[in-house]
């Protein structure tokens, strides 16, 4: 339904995303992140869609811009307005253009993704949009977007498991978690390899300690030094990068945006044998993800391919089958039991039954430091939508109902700690304001 544009929450929403808009991009925050970012931009259109159905075609368009020749749209698209010193690493540090034929042109960007929810955001734009419109924007983002899903399951996924492969921690969009903890301490970072840096962000948080520590983020430097080396010809360098880890979230979020690309297509009268491959494309991820499902401990698991074990960490990345969709009723039971469990929504210190990144019952659980155990919105909305897509209506309806609830009193927080409810990190920010107009629009 339309949303009511009277409504204080909604109204707040609506002037965040608009005060956040640069008149062609919306930064994901006021100053914390300045630039545009892939997957915040990519959920933030689907927000704006529910206001302006042509703003939400813009965001994706000037999205698109950036896409690299090989088919990668990459994490982050710099704003040439803003001054090196306000981000760090800025496009000087990136410096796609001196060392890669395949960065586009006329466009800084960095040299890594985030996870593939494109194409979910088009549909949903289209959704929204009259047929007419509907038509002409499929036909406009299906041939970018077949090509971006095209880089995926070629460049990243060489053994052809239907696994996406994340080269730095970045590109899963969850970049603190304690999912990469083993993995980036095994790197090595060389002495005197790593040219200086200064960290930008911690400038821009009132503790510091929410933030990734020193040493991560130096090794996080040095992922991007080797990556550079390279060219960021992922598909050449595959063998000798440092971090290497098959991510069941990023690969969940294809299958399902695989799907939206099958519906995409549709409409956008597309040849036969792209449904095909698109459909290969789906199967491909549904058999990796299934045999990444560990008895064990009755999950799915991410796996460091440097090391070739799997990363046994509960954290929300638990429920990437639910975004994937089309479970077994065993795992289907198995995941909404976990949902329920104390280790998630069950735990008794929780300010609202909302999913902590982390579990609160990990080692590694943190219920201030980015992506250790705040809770997300826009995973909130994720998971949301996961949950309605595969018919949990019940899970679904009163996760929307504490989400709303949680940002009402709390604020537009990029996260919050999931124990008193502080909210934590940039406030008046983007894809919590996008989630927000998206749920009420569905209540």
């Amino acid at each position: 339904m339309p949303i009511d544009l009277a409504n204080p929450l909604v109204s707040r929403a609506v002037t965040i995303l608009r005060e956040n808009d640069t008149g062609s991009s919306t930064k994901p925050a006021p100053a914390l992140y300045p630039h545009m970012w892939s997957w915040d931009s990519a959920l933030i259109a689907i927000g704006i869609a529910q206001y302006s159905v042509e703003r939400a075609a813009q965001e994706m368009r000037s999205l698109m811009r950036g896409q690299w020749k090989n088919g990668m749209i990459p994490q982050i698209q710099f704003n040439p307005c803003v001054p090196p010193e306000a981000y760090f690493p800025d496009a000087g540090r990136w410096d796609v253009h001196a060392v890669s034929t395949d960065a586009p042109e006329g466009v800084a960007t960095s040299g890594i993704i985030q996870p593939p929810v494109h194409a979910i955001a088009v549909r949903a734009i289209c959704d929204l949009a009259d047929r007419y419109q509907a038509r002409a924007l499929a036909r406009e983002f299906y041939g970018p977007l077949r090509e971006w899903h095209r880089y995926l399951m070629s460049a990243r996924d060489p053994e052809v498991s239907g696994l996406v492969t994340i080269v730095h921690p970045w590109e899963s969009g969850m970049d603190n978690s304690p999912r990469w903890d083993r993995a980036l301490a095994r790197i090595e970072v060389p002495e005197g390899e790593l040219p200086p840096f200064t960290r930008r962000d911690l400038a821009h948080v009132s503790d510091p300690s929410q933030r990734p520590t020193d040493d991560d983020y130096r090794r996080y430097m040095w992922i991007v030094e080797v990556l550079k080396r390279g060219g960021y010809r992922v598909d050449r360098i595959y063998d000798d990068l440092p971090f290497r880890v098959k991510d069941i979230v990023s690969s969940a979020l294809l299958v399902a945006a695989n799907e939206s690309l099958i519906q995409i297509a549709n409409l956008a009268d597309a040849d036969f044998d792209d449904f095909d491959l698109i459909e290969a494309w789906i199967n491909r991820g549904r058999t990796g993800l299934a045999e990444q499902w560990d008895e064990r401990v009755d999950q799915c698991l991410d796996l460091d391919l440097v090391e070739g074990e799997s990363i046994s960490v509960r954290t929300i990345a638990a429920f990437a089958p639910v975004m994937a969709g089309q479970l077994t009723p065993a795992r289907r039971a198995a995941l909404t039991n976990l949902w329920r469990s104390g280790a998630f929504l069950g735990h008794p210190d929780l300010r609202w039954p909302l999913p902590a990144s982390t579990s609160p019952e990990e080692p590694a659980f943190n219920p201030t430091r980015y992506w250790r155990g705040p809770v997300w919105p826009v995973m909130n909305w994720l998971l949301w939508w996961a949950w309605t897509r595969i018919g949990e209506f019940d899970i679904a309806d009163e996760l929307r109902e504490n989400a709303l609830a949680q940002v009402s009193e709390g604020g537009f927080y990029e996260y919050f700690d999931p124990f008193t409810g502080q909210g934590l990190g940039s406030d008046a920010q983007s894809w919590t304001a996008a989630a927000v107009l998206d749920w009420m629009a569905d209540s």
